[in-house]
């Protein structure tokens, strides 16, 4: 099978696979402020991800290209989407169009429509720093997403089976890149030994990409003929993974939060646990393609307006404020934590 039919494959069954709500997030819950202090108009969104300013701590997730014209139409409205919200986005893994020229219309048509929007690139850890370059230089990226997707590969019929070096193929391309690059996981969640790992290479930027959203070895398992279906549950939940590589990292690097952000609150959660910013795929693209562009921005006009409401109630001005927020974690996250030595009351006591 072509490159581009198994995108289209990807984007089919990532709509049509009912997710599960195993993000982890349903465990965390506020302490409730009823003297805030604060109205709301003294809340802000803008959000820093290192040197990147983003004036909203959401952002488009990576989703597709290198489909053809379907998925260049895709990307062309998301980036009509970031553009009219003022929100980042990053495309899907580009390697296609590395490796095909006639692909590299369905991504440089994100710069296209957005030229001063904030614009990751995405190509996976098996990429050499010469690959890496061209996909940054292809839609003039502002930083670079290098995700890892090991159980995917694993189900995938035609993926890779052979990860050795991937760290230190990591730590070239971190060097080299004039740009951020941020270490993105795509629904497995990234542990804490995994965060030191990267940390120790120079990693500064990481999305976690937790368990509970789009589940990519249940896509790749519609494409078997024998399915590996131990790898369908397989991986550590969103709000858990956060609070792996807060507690391993911070201040030494950016958490993204993305994997199963389906609501305002959700994010709003996720950034209260440590992340700095929110990333959304599926839930965004499930809206453009059943209803359009508009209903899109409606919809994140609304995320925005959710936000600036719950921020409110706790009292907090800014993103850094929510994550000074107190919080209670419990259910299968509290004892995932526990388990792991991580310390959740620090949480409940600030």
């Amino acid at each position: 099978m072509n490159r581009a039919r198994r995108k289209l494959e990807h984007i089919e069954h990532a709509l049509s696979i009912e997710q599960e709500r195993a993000n982890g997030l349903d465990d965390i819950a506020f302490v409730h402020q009823s003297l805030p202090n604060i109205g709301t108009n003294d809340v802000q969104l803008h959000t820093a991800v290192g040197e990147l300013s983003l004036s909203s701590p959401l952002f488009i997730n990576a989703m597709t290209g290198g489909g053809g014209r379907e998925t260049m139409a895709i990307n062309e409205q998301l980036a009509e989407v970031a553009k009219a919200c003022g929100l980042a986005m990053a495309v899907g893994s580009q390697m296609a169009a590395i490796k095909e020229e006639s692909e590299r219309q369905t991504f440089t048509i994100v710069r296209r429509v957005n030229e001063n929007g904030l614009i990751f690139a995405n190509i996976g850890s098996e990429a050499t720093v010469d690959q890496a370059k061209r996909a940054v230089e292809m839609i003039e990226a502002n930083a670079l997403q290098l995700h890892l997707n090991v159980v995917q590969e694993l189900v995938m019929p035609e993926g890779d089976r052979d990860f050795t070096g991937t760290l230190q193929r990591i730590e070239r391309i971190v060097r080299a890149m004039d740009v951020p690059v941020i270490v993105k996981e795509v629904g497995f969640g990234i542990s804490k030994e995994t965060a030191r790992k990267l940390v120790e290479i120079g990693v500064q930027y990481i999305d976690v990409g937790g368990f509970g959203g789009t589940n990519f070895a249940r896509v790749e398992n519609e494409r078997r003929n024998d399915r590996l279906m131990y790898f369908n549950e397989w991986g550590i939940s969103t709000a858990a993974s956060i609070v792996e590589v807060t507690q391993t990292t911070v201040p030494n690097v950016s958490v993204l939060a993305s994997g199963g952000i389906r609501t305002a609150v959700d994010a709003v959660k996720a950034l209260a646990l440590g992340a700095v910013a929110v990333g959304v795929a599926r839930p965004f693209l499930k809206i453009l393609i059943e209803q359009g562009v508009e209903a899109l921005i409606d919809e994140i006009t609304a995320w925005h307006a959710d936000f600036t409401r719950m921020m409110t109630a706790l009292g907090a001005k800014t993103v850094s404020d929510l994550q000074r927020a107190p919080l209670v974690i419990s259910g299968k996250t509290h004892h995932w934590l526990t388990e792991r030595g991580l310390q959740t009351k620090l949480y409940s006591q600030r």
